[in-house]
């Protein structure tokens, strides 16, 4: 059974930073590309950000200049730096592993800006 596990949501006034935590035993170490995706009440299921197996990375536009991901590969834990967060940015954030790893989920953890 496969589990990936967030941490480092919570509730953050808007200008405010949060780092989000994805720890995924085996699978950074094993040279996957992540993603981080991330759901607002009623809307689609949005993606945000990847690192590739090189470190690599892409952004969404939204989020820019703004989110920042990495990873400890000998912590197998991927990161997500939040900053000057946005009322927007409010979601149920979720990390995957990549296709070729087998796209597993989290369970997510909730971000909410006011």
């Amino acid at each position: 059974h496969v589990q990936l596990v967030e941490s480092g949501g919570g509730s953050v006034q808007a200008g405010g930073s949060l780092r989000l935590s994805c720890t995924a035993p085996g699978f950074t170490s094993n040279n996957c590309g992540m993603n981080w995706y991330r759901q607002a009440a009623g809307k689609q299921r949005e993606w945000v950000t990847w690192i590739s197996t090189d470190g690599s990375t892409e952004n969404a536009d939204s989020v820019k200049g703004r989110f920042t991901i990495s990873k400890d590969k000998a912590k197998d834990t991927v990161y997500l730096q939040m900053n000057s967060l946005k009322p927007e940015d409010t979601a149920m954030y979720s990390c995957q592993t990549s296709r070729s790893c087998g796209a597993y989920w989290g369970q997510g953890t909730q971000v909410t800006v006011s």
